[in-house]
């Protein structure tokens, strides 16, 4: 009996793709040397109520490199992500992700474990001035090559157009870093996830362009102006001031309107006790001057107690008969001033009404006479953005990047060309972003976005999660930077998620999720032999005894076997100790993982006892052949929902 085998690498789109085709026109798959694959001609035909004669114009945008850019989103990564528990922050426990690495190849890594999870992306990405393009994929090419392709080189190697000789790769490497990242990015948002993406002057047409054609132009909604400097005496035209923040959504028919025109300073208290324990609100005057008795409003003029015993009303010539609480009269003239709540809305939203004394109030006692008690209503902030219809500019004017030099300075971190955490924040605000959702940013720089995470979250005592990716870049030697010890990008981000989130900690003294797990881009756990046995002869049957890596731990192990099998990796992971042997269990019985040798029934037994959904083990971990048969058979019988699968 054979176990089945984690294939250990991201998933195929190209195959994923020929099988969606090949469901809805069977009668254009045909063979290839490489096994399966679509006639394109007769495809197109399938797709036209007209005879299709051949290759026809059309509005798109094209560059040399863009088929290679799409070939390059889908090709499978043997790539893993290795715990980087040193650098964590209670690993065990947070559902936070920081990833170093190329984030072409961590976005496939997560399609199955994210695929349609995450409620925002925002991303900053190279802005392409010249000076910050640092991804360069295996498909570029070389500057002849571009010149002529491009059309400023004849095939007598003659420049056609004047440029600088950079000029001519220069939008088209960009096009084909940013085309593949796009397109596994928008696999990973929910039908009513939205992205965010910052960009300057010089690249903001052809994003838009590429945007267009990943998410559909019918996903655009909007473009955002921001003012990114109060003052620049930059360039030699016009002094670049803004950027600009296009959208889009993962579907328009599922994406919620934008929620803006809330000043959240105002939501200063927090609900004690109750229900709505934890919440945010602010206190509103019961009493408003503005309010005309005249006017509908008789039974708006009652006695409210206060803590000492006595009664406030607002200011007035009639009084109720009875000086009780909710006693209440008829006003009878202008001067008989009123609520702003109905005598029936006090009784109902009682427990939403505070009294407490005040250096001046309008309001008088049960004698008329002025009182030092004020009343007030609790206006909760998630009520209002319920409620609310109100959506924001798309002018952004209070995220300027000086407030980014501001917290950054607070934190005591050197580091230029950040936005403000402040930004994110308002964006996520903007899209609705609820208290359990995920937030991808992967151009994460000095970790903004998980800074405006945990903030956001200290606020309402949310538990929003953040998954940061970053290329761990260097940093210029001559820079404070790495002068202040940090050789890389990555260091930054990290010490920043960590001295804000203290800082958040001992200002606000919120109970959320303040760590992070570390996970680093890496070579598979996996040795070759285990992607391609069939180039390895059977006489080397030392190849076959093990083929993990010797250099790897169970915790690489896991990681890679979680991604392949599609859990995030911000499950909950305990160790434990089954029958002698060290376990992992994620998240409850979501997996069991095993890697240690000797296997056999009696762990199996154990094992079976938890009835585990999933439980992964070392092909070469079991005593022999027979206990490897015998622990699929035992499991099969034990716990039946139980899948087994081997590494």
């Amino acid at each position: 009996m054979s176990v089945e085998k984690l294939d250990m690498q991201s998933p195929d789109l190209v195959n994923q793709n020929i099988e969606m085709l090949a469901e809805l026109f069977p009668n254009c798959v045909t063979e290839s040397e490489n096994g399966k694959a679509i006639d394109f001609d007769l495809l197109r035909q399938e797709l036209n109520g007209a005879v299709v004669e051949g290759t026809k114009e059309r509005y798109r945008l094209e560059w040399p490199g863009k088929k290679e850019a799409i070939v390059t989103a889908n090709l499978p990564t043997t790539k893993t992500l290795r715990p980087v528990r040193d650098d964590s922050v209670d690993f065990d426990n947070t559902e936070n992700l920081y990833i170093e690495g190329d984030n072409l190849e961590v976005l496939k890594l997560l399609q199955e474990s994210y695929l349609g999870k995450v409620k925002m992306i925002y991303i900053d990405p190279p802005y392409n001035t010249g000076k910050d393009f640092v991804y360069k994929d295996n498909f570029s090419k070389n500057t002849q090559d571009e010149l002529f392709e491009s059309g400023q080189k004849d095939e007598y190697n003659q420049r056609l157009v004047v440029n600088p000789e950079t000029a001519g790769r220069y939008h088209s490497d960009w096009l084909s870093m940013m085309y593949p990242r796009l397109k596994l990015a928008r696999n990973l948002l929910k039908d009513d996830g939205v992205i965010f993406i910052s960009i300057g002057e010089q690249e903001v047409h052809n994003l838009k362009k590429i945007a267009d054609e990943v998410f559909g132009e019918v996903n655009f909604i909007g473009a955002a102006g921001r003012i990114s400097k109060k003052a620049n005496n930059q360039g030699d035209y016009w002094a670049p001031n803004f950027d600009n923040v296009l959208t889009y959504s993962k579907s328009r028919e599922f994406a919620v309107p934008f929620f803006g025109g809330i000043n959240y300073d105002n939501y200063t208290e927090v609900e004690a006790e109750g229900p709505r324990k934890g919440e945010k609100y602010q206190l509103v005057r019961l009493y408003m001057t503005s309010l005309d008795p005249m006017r509908g409003c008789n039974n708006q003029r009652y006695y409210i107690e206060c803590p000492d015993g006595s009664f406030v009303i607002p200011p007035g010539e009639v009084f109720p008969n009875e000086i009780k609480d909710g006693a209440n009269v008829s006003p009878k003239s202008g001067k008989d001033k009123v609520w702003r709540w109905s005598y029936n809305s006090y009784l109902e939203k009682k427990d939403q009404i505070v009294v407490k004394q005040v250096r001046s109030s309008n309001l008088v006692n049960e004698r008329g006479e002025k009182t030092f008690w004020n009343v007030y209503t609790k206006t909760y902030l998630q009520d209002v953005i319920d409620k609310s219809t109100a959506t924001p500019n798309n002018f952004i004017e209070d995220h300027i990047n000086q407030k980014a030099s501001h917290e950054l300075k607070a934190l005591d971190i050197p580091f230029d060309f950040a936005k403000p955490s402040s930004l994110v924040e308002f964006l996520a605000q903007t899209c609705r972003v609820e208290k359990d959702d995920i937030v991808l940013d992967f151009f994460s720089g000095s970790a903004s976005s998980a800074h405006a995470v945990i903030n956001l979250n200290s606020k309402d005592l949310g538990s929003r999660r953040f998954i940061m990716v970053q290329l761990p870049e260097d940093t210029d030697k001559n820079s404070d930077e790495f002068k202040a010890g940090y050789k890389n990008i990555c260091e930054i981000g990290k010490e920043r998620i960590r001295r804000a989130a203290k800082k958040i900690k001992e200002e606000t003294g919120a109970d959320i999720d303040y760590g992070f797990r570390v996970y680093r881009l890496d070579e598979s756990n996996m040795q070759d032999v285990y992607y391609k046995p069939q180039d390895y002869l059977q006489t080397n049957l030392d190849l076959f005894a093990d083929n993990v890596r010797p250099d790897r731990t169970a915790d690489d192990l896991l990681a890679q076997v979680m991604l392949d099998w599609g859990l995030p990796l911000s499950l909950k992971i305990e160790r434990l100790e089954i029958a002698g042997k060290d376990v992992f269990r994620v998240a409850e019985n979501s997996l069991y993982a095993c890697f240690d040798k000797g296997i056999d029934e009696a762990f199996a037994k154990e094992i079976a006892e938890d009835q585990p959904l999933r439980v992964v083990f070392r092909d070469s971990g079991f005593k022999d052949d027979t206990a490897k048969v015998n622990v699929k058979q035992l499991l099969k019988q034990l716990s039946p929902e139980t899948e087994m699968k081997v590494i």
